[in-house]
């Protein structure tokens, strides 16, 4: 808002994961490469004479490596999830689910059971958060009445979020992307005009875990609260690793002769 042209926002789960602990998705990740070279050895063997320092080299070992992944079924649950989120989309629609597979329905009538006192209100609409610049698209917005977090009585419309995969690790992600939600606005890209998410409760937020193929789904109170104090320090963390100069080149002693002019912090 008063700019003068439009200006770039940084995508909701950009801007939250430098707080994240990725220790865990490093070392899947190196077991799926592995994984894949075991199935794909002539990919490995385009790689013997590649060096990993050189430019054109490098890029060239980055798509093997997405393709040795790939071959070892890494998009497999990805897809999977893409595959329900979209179902769940028919489900609080009202609509007839288009697949007819055991597991889909299995999987749909978990979601729908677990999600039967929630009222979807929208479903993927765009959010922008302007103090932040940064911009995102909730699962749904859905009003909820009946006992809050605490178990007191609560009346108001709920950032919720739709997750397939483990929860183990993502806790508190997924209450800071709640919470960067809570705290925006609604944005028509086409008209370039906001709007209000009008009834939005802060103190809280769901998070509804859905692993394909289970014919489960759980239900998780967020709290926005404390995701709200990690986004404000991811909102530090990115701003300290924009600094600049922060190195300066040493000498022994300040005059020595010989010695050039140092140069500024890098």
């Amino acid at each position: 808002p008063g700019a003068d042209k439009l200006l770039p926002y940084t995508r909701c789960t950009t801007f939250i994961d430098c707080v994240d602990d990725k220790t865990a998705l490093t070392a899947w990740g190196k077991r799926m490469v592995l994984r894949g070279a075991t199935l794909a050895g002539h990919l490995v063997d385009q790689a013997r004479n590649l060096d990993p320092a050189d430019r054109d080299d490098k890029r060239r070992l980055n798509v093997l490596v997405e393709q040795l992944v790939a071959i070892a079924g890494a998009n497999d649950r990805r897809e999977r999830g893409s595959h329900l989120h979209t179902l769940s989309e028919f489900v609080d629609r009202g609509e007839p689910i288009p697949s007819r597979s055991p597991e889909d329905l299995a999987d749909m009538a978990a979601y729908k059971a677990a999600t039967v006192y929630l009222d979807v209100r929208h479903i993927e609409r765009l959010v922008v958060v302007d103090d932040l610049r940064i911009a995102g698209t909730p699962d749904r917005i859905s009003f909820h009445q009946g006992p809050g977090p605490d178990g007191q009585p609560l009346a108001g419309n709920l950032i919720t979020d739709l997750k397939t995969g483990s929860v183990e690790f993502g806790a508190l992600k997924m209450a800071m992307q709640l919470a960067v939600y809570s705290r925006g606005v609604f944005y028509d890209h086409v008209t370039e005009t906001r709007s209000p998410l009008r009834g939005v409760t802060g103190g809280g937020g769901l998070s509804r875990p859905l692993p394909a193929g289970r014919g489960a789904c759980t239900v998780y109170w967020a709290d926005l609260r404390l995701g709200w104090e990690a986004v404000e320090v991811a909102r530090q963390v990115r701003a300290l690793r924009a600094r600049r100069r922060v190195l300066l080149p040493f000498q022994g002693a300040v005059g020595a002769p010989g010695l050039a002019k140092h140069k500024p912090y890098v």
